[in-house]
């Protein structure tokens, strides 16, 4: 009983913690620390016998073996944002798409613009900072409440594309390495979860936007406000193309290279991006080291959880509660959605409750036969809902840093799109696959 109260303890002062502002790369220890204490887990390695639990050691096995395995991936993702970013090619396709949907259809084009780019590769945290200034100067011209921004930027990024099949960011890409799976597991499911959620989402946020007009909300203009900078944009194909060689080369390499198809495939982003648009850049060295101290900045963020997670998970509480989620009846599937959903929520990151859980969830059901493609799919997509809970970092510097926003004005909106819509969506990817579609 003291176990679960130290755990659950644990995880609910990590979450105050960041909500609070404490960066977690103190607020992890910390509340690992407390983990550990009301567990009764050793503090130090010379305390126990070799290879026995301990706080130092579990903690820093966790947040290293994260780094080791993930770090050139993080790295080659921030510096392929921003050479996309410092060229402008990420500005020329996001204002070629919202010049094709006009300004009767503001939020979509914003929506579309996110999409492309992350789905094409780009960082998520890049991809806010490259479209805010544009979805600002849209919605000011359309007089909509700015407070829907995030929403907007949010549902482009974080939802039907981050999870998707196919999709080179991160959290479509952690369950191969425990599933031996691809990132294309599961597509014929993920291709009707991501339509739903688009649609659903850009109709859910349409109407919230709409009812905040009628009820006389309009665009507010702040004197902070970032002005678009007037300078020459590279043609859009030539920012259309690096992201096309991400996916092309993720494609090709992912059965021979499995995650390091990654690698290959950011790598190529970055040099196609150089090669096409090199006199659009502005400094290319200080994009380079944005980029890397970017990079380190995320892997840190993460890991840091990772780590809580490897504390966590070495006290008895913590296998209690696992066998209580994947004993879950009904389909397999919803356990292992649950233990994620669970856990990344608790965390507030998608990547860091996949690799927190699937150690633990994937011997289990792999042993109980259920198939790879669908738990790859299902478990993608269930990171990506609670995940984005107010303590989630990608919320708070999307909202905060990003647009300037609140969370009371912002979060509802914000919420609504990456949390109930991603579950809604999780929900019908169960279903189908439990029917047999995709399997």
């Amino acid at each position: 009983m003291l176990s679960m109260i130290g755990m659950v303890g644990g995880l609910i002062l990590l979450i105050v913690l960041t909500m609070r502002g404490v960066n977690l790369l103190i607020a992890g220890p910390l509340s690992a620390l407390f983990v550990a204490v009301l567990s009764g887990l050793p503090l130090f390695p010379q305390l126990v016998g070799e290879g026995e639990a301990n706080l130092l050691s579990n903690y820093m096995g966790g947040f290293s073996g994260f780094i080791t395995s993930w770090f050139p991936m993080f790295l080659l993702g921030a510096i392929f944002g921003k050479v996309m970013e410092d060229t402008g090619a990420a500005d020329s396709v996001s204002k070629w798409l919202v010049g094709k949907f006009g300004l009767s259809k503001a939020v979509l084009a914003i929506v579309i613009a996110c999409a492309v780019l992350t789905y094409g590769g780009v960082s998520l945290f890049v991809v806010a900072f490259s479209v805010y200034p544009m979805a600002l100067s849209l919605f000011k011209q359309a007089d909509l409440p700015r407070r829907f921004i995030p929403a907007a930027l949010a549902l482009g990024s974080v939802t039907f594309t981050m999870t998707s099949a196919g999709s080179p960011e991160i959290q479509n890409w952690i369950p191969i390495e425990y599933l031996n799976t691809s990132p294309y597991a599961g597509w014929e499911v993920s291709i009707i979860v991501a339509v739903f959620m688009a649609v659903f989402g850009y109709w859910w946020l349409k109407r919230m936007i709409n009812k905040a007009v009628k009820k006389g909300e309009r665009f507010e203009a702040r004197e902070s406000d970032p002005q678009m900078a007037d300078r020459a944009l590279p043609h859009p194909v030539t920012g259309l193309i690096p992201l096309l060689v991400v996916l092309a080369v993720s494609f090709i390499f992912h059965d021979s290279l499995g995650t390091s198809a990654l690698i290959l495939a950011l790598l190529g982003g970055v040099i196609t991006t150089y090669l096409l648009n090199m006199k659009y850049f502005t400094n290319l060295g200080k994009a380079l080291t944005d980029g890397t101290i970017g990079a380190l900045i995320a892997i840190g963020n993460t890991a840091a959880v990772v780590g809580f997670g490897g504390v966590a998970k070495a006290v008895p509480a913590f296998q209690v509660a696992v066998d209580a989620m994947t004993s879950i009846p009904g389909s397999p599937l919803i356990g292992g959605a649950v233990a994620v959903s669970v856990i990344a929520g608790l965390t507030g990151s998608a990547s860091g409750g996949q690799v927190i859980a699937l150690p633990l969830i994937a011997p289990h059901y792999i042993d109980m036969g259920v198939n790879t493609e669908a738990l790859h799919r299902t478990i993608a997509i269930s990171s990506g809902a609670l995940d984005s809970l107010p303590h989630n970092g990608y919320v708070v510097t999307t909202i905060q840093g990003i647009c300037g926003e609140t969370h009371k004005a912002a979060y509802g909106a914000m919420g609504a799109v990456t949390v109930i819509v991603p579950l809604i969506g999780l929900a019908i990817a169960i279903v189908l696959f439990s029917l047999g579609l995709g399997i």
